[in-house]
């Protein structure tokens, strides 16, 4: 992150005609703080600069969140449920694997390549508690963009969570094609 410079925030501030007193409300700071910063009176931790950055970013709107990119219809299955019915379900829905969600939750997910590591004969009738891997990768609606793509470096998917529930899932087709 290239740091701005107290003249920047000033600029960006004016074009976006907000004021410093709605800047201030926004990014969750004092009116006066943010003259001293931007008059170069005052150096803000990274912390505060962060916040005041994010809230200009909301005003352009360039801010995308979970909560812009995630599908709200959450293809699911619970670990009380067979393998044979999710490996049913992964191939009617034409996923590689499902996250795994009780009363709401998400609990774990099951995929194509946990069900084949498995090495018992009678696989498909296991409940999928016992074939499922318990992590799952979760964020809040307001994570942005860049943390998604961060997880998703790593995850085929995240779940939204938030209070606990699943609120949406995001996928890496979801970012391609937001994008």
């Amino acid at each position: 992150m290239e740091l701005p410079t107290p003249q920047d925030l000033r600029e960006r501030r004016k074009a976006l005609d907000l004021t410093q007193s709605s800047l201030a409300e926004m990014a969750g700071v004092s009116q006066p703080l943010i003259a001293r910063i931007e008059g170069g009176d005052v150096d803000p931790r990274l912390s505060t600069l962060r916040r005041i950055v994010n809230a200009l970013d909301e005003a352009e709107g360039s801010v995308v969140r979970a909560r812009d990119l995630m599908n709200e219809s959450v293809v699911s299955i619970s670990p009380d449920d067979s393998v044979r019915h999710a490996r049913d379900r992964m191939l009617d829905e034409g996923f590689s694997q499902l996250p795994v969600i009780r009363d709401g939750s998400p609990v774990g997910i099951i995929s194509n390549s946990d069900i084949r590591h498995v090495q018992e004969e009678n696989v498909g009738e296991l409940p999928v508690a016992e074939v499922m891997r318990e992590s799952y990768t979760t964020v809040e609606p307001t994570a942005t963009l860049e943390e998604i793509d961060a997880y998703l470096d790593h995850n085929a998917a995240i779940l939204v969570v938030e209070g606990g529930q699943t609120v949406g899932i995001v996928t890496e087709a979801d970012v391609a094609a937001h994008l």
